[in-house]
Parts: C-alpha cells; structure tokens; sequence
C-alpha cells in the first residue's frame, strides 16, 4: 500500500486508534534485514548507504515501541555469521555500532524511558573500541529498570546454546550442581537474555520469512511477524501493523 500525505495521516490515525495499549507484547524482537538491498533499490553497489540508514532508523522505531507501552525490545543487529562478509563492510558496520552505543551514553530518550542497555552474543569478538562503548553504555543505564534494550551483537542462537551447554558442564565437572538438576529454568538462567521475559513478538523486516538463528530457545512461542519493507524504511504504521497484528491473535501456549 503507498500512501502519502493526508490519506498517510488519516491511515496512521485509524491504525494508532486500533492500537490497546493494555494488549501490547511485553517483548518484541526484531530482525533488523534489508540494509544492502535497500542500498541497491537506490542505485548502490556498496551497502554503506542502507547501514547508515538503517543505524539512523533504530532511535525512531523505540520510541515508537516504547510509546506503544513495550518493556523488553531486543534488535537482531549483526550475528557470528556476518564476519564472514567483506572486511570493508564488517569494518563499517563496526563503526557504526561503536557510533550508536556511544550516542547512548547522552540520548535524552534512553534516559527519559529509563532503559537499561545490554549487548548480548560473543561481545569479545567486537573490536576493542567496540566493546568500550557497549560497557560506557551499559554502565551508564544499569541502574534503569522501566524498559530493557538487548542489542544482539556478535550473535547466533546456536552460539548461545553451545555457551550455555558449556557453562553448564563446567558447573557440573566442578560438582557445584549434578546433571540431574538441569532443567529448563537452569538453562535459561545461562542464555544471553537471563532475567528478561521470552519475546511475545518478533518481526522481521525485507520480506524474508525465517529467523535465521534469532532467539532460537526463546522463540518457542513467539509470534512471527514478516514485514514486506526493507528496514531502513519502516514507518510508524509498519510498526503499528505488526503491534496491531499481535493484538489481534489468540495466546493458547499449546493449551
């Protein structure tokens, strides 16, 4: 659907008035896909334009969720499987969360939201100055509790198994517990996102229809929502689409 102008405002509005406020996902997750093809749809063979875009989008779909009444966001933003892309744009993208988390440490909305900011995946294979402004930022929001950012970065969910697998088995080698305590709460209390909820929500942006290693425990019982819109262009309403969308479906849990 292209809409533009007033007929944009008014579709904007009926969505927003569809909106419950009381209804609305506790977690949502997002797959942010479709930098490098946003860049090409303009004419560009290298995907520094769509990153760049893309990096500029992330502020304004928070807010837009946090104002929708959405405690827990985590965003898919660069996984262990995207090293292997050419070191050129690896560097750039680098830069670009180096850039983002620095920005934190001042953003008047994180600190009026009061959301505690987290890295989650292999942070230790970031660059250096990488991972100093992921703990400036995380420093600096520890003590929020309203809402909870996680920035998947240096992830992959079949990583974060294997680091709970082995976190486990070092306990158990050790004798702090025995293999027959390891139940799921056990292996939840060791994933990345220990101490948040599972995401109620998940969406991902360019169409694509699968998670590609996103949250792999935790999406159990996730509902799954594919935006047909590359994300360096998501609006307001793609966002409210999807929030709508949840609102609109049964939550059995297999009962």
């Amino acid at each position: 659907m292209n809409l533009s102008g007033p007929v944009y405002r008014l579709y904007e509005y009926y969505l927003f008035r569809q909106l419950d406020k009381d209804w609305a996902p506790n977690h949502v997750g997002i797959i942010l896909d479709g930098n490098r093809r946003y860049a090409r749809k303009h004419g560009l063979d290298v995907p520094w334009y769509g990153h760049h875009k893309g990096a500029a989008k992330v502020m304004e779909v928070l807010r837009i969720l946090w104002e929708a009444n959405v405690k827990v966001c985590t965003l898919y933003a660069f996984s262990v499987e995207n090293f292997q892309r050419h070191k050129e744009e690896v560097e750039e993208i680098m830069a670009l969360a180096e850039e983002k988390f620095t920005e934190v440490v001042g953003n008047p909305d994180v600190h009026r939201h009061k959301v505690k900011i987290r890295a989650i995946g292999r942070v230790d294979l970031l660059p250096e100055r990488v991972q100093l402004a992921i703990r400036a930022a995380e420093e600096e929001t520890s003590d929020y509790s309203d809402h909870v950012l996680n920035v998947a970065i240096g992830y992959s969910g079949r990583a974060e198994l294997v680091d709970a697998v082995r976190a486990i088995s070092e306990k158990v080698e050790s004798g702090i517990m025995t293999p027959s305590q390891i139940d799921e709460a056990i292996i939840e209390g060791h994933l990345y996102t220990n101490g948040v909820p599972d995401p109620d929500l998940i969406i991902r942006t360019s169409g694509e229809e699968r998670l590609s290693g996103f949250l792999l425990w935790q999406s159990a019982y996730s509902e799954l929502y594919f935006a047909q819109i590359y994300w360096p262009a998501v609006r307001r309403i793609d966002i409210w689409r999807a929030l709508r969308s949840y609102g609109e479906r049964s939550r059995r849990y297999g009962k």
